[in-house]
């Protein structure tokens, strides 16, 4: 019998909060998901369990650790100040005080928001990524001739598919510099613009710290989109059903790969996940071409937990029920070594 846990469940607000603030009419709405199946899976493994959502106040945390003093933390707080640049800094806050926690550590995450270096690192150890270029804010825009269109213009640093519209799919200069110029006003954002690279789109996701298991893969199918159309998991192709409805859309477990394909996309996952010091869990987004060659897009860390999307899907196609799943990210969670 494993031992039974004291968790806090880490949560991030909107707006500011207090240390015994009442939650359960936000966890009946979609936006928190993930937050209310979690809580669900540690409540069915017999933990016992409180959960803190922050905004913009450490002193809460810090209030809430000593009153309750967890055994270990489940972070599912991706942003503060509602900025989510700031998810690395607070594991390392939690790194700091010594408080166990799950999901990936602060420099795996900053590694991986950063687009252009994440595809830096992982050239360098001759894993195929699309060739790119940076542009940041207030900087000439330009575009190097090596770079060939078409070419996906993309916030450096934002996540789930945001600033990424069929927009960002430009074919000639005049659109590039728009889309730019638009980028760096309208998100504020540096740029990575970065050759499209024709294929499947992948989901691969992955979890351990040093023995990794890597799950079925699940594939983003365009049904109704025209052959000649480009391919693109923009931010309305992952969030608005509607839209996804109109052009088939669907995630789904990917068919048809060649079991020497699969060993391969397996082994190449491993080594991105090791290269980019990612820990806990994560899920990888590839483009496979026609010719079966991986490349990567880039990795999420922390990836959605809800129990309908990719990663929990995944896992249950690997015979693991969620609460197995949430416990399984809790054991590595506290067996992680954070230096």
């Amino acid at each position: 019998m494993r031992k039974k846990l004291k968790v806090l469940a880490l949560f991030d607000a909107i707006a500011p909060t207090t240390l015994d603030q009442d939650l359960s009419a936000e966890l009946k709405t979609d936006d928190w998901k993930t937050e209310s199946n979690v809580l669900d899976a540690l409540r069915e493994l017999g933990h016992t369990t409180e959960h803190l959502a922050i905004f913009d106040n450490l002193d809460v945390l810090q209030q809430k650790l000593q009153a309750f003093e967890p055994d270990v933390i489940f972070n599912l707080a991706d942003q503060f100040k509602n900025n989510r640049a700031f998810d690395q800094h607070i594991v390392s806050f939690l790194a700091m005080r010594g408080v166990p926690f799950t999901g990936c550590g602060s420099t795996g995450l900053t590694l991986c928001k950063h687009k252009g270096i994440s595809k830096k690192i992982l050239s360098y150890h001759r894993i195929h990524t699309p060739d790119f270029v940076t542009i940041a804010r207030g900087k000439r825009i330009a575009r190097p001739k090596r770079l060939k269109f078409p070419i996906l213009v993309k916030p450096l640093k934002e996540e789930a598919s945001l600033g990424i519209s069929q927009a960002s799919f430009v074919e000639s200069d005049e659109q590039f510099k728009e889309r730019v110029q638009f980028i760096h006003e309208k998100f504020d954002n540096d740029v990575i613009a970065e050759e499209y690279i024709e294929g499947r789109e992948l989901y691969v996701s992955i979890f351990g710290n040093h023995r990794l298991q890597v799950l079925p893969i699940r594939e983003l199918v365009f049904k109704e989109v025209p052959p000649d159309e480009p391919k693109i998991a923009t931010y309305k192709a992952k969030w608005d059903e509607e839209y996804r409805k109109r052009w088939g859309l669907q995630n789904q477990f990917a068919e048809g790969l060649d079991p020497a394909v699969v060993a391969n996309i397996e082994r190449v996952c491993k080594r991105i996940y090791h290269l980019l010091t990612i820990d806990g869990y994560a899920r990888l987004d590839l483009r496979l071409t026609p010719k079966n060659e991986v490349y990567f897009i880039e990795a999420n860390p922390n990836p959605i937990l809800a129990a309908d999307e990719d990663f929990a899907q995944s896992a249950l196609k690997a015979n693991l029920t969620y609460p197995q799943l949430i416990d399984r990210i809790i054991r590595l969670g506290l067996s992680t070594v954070r230096d």
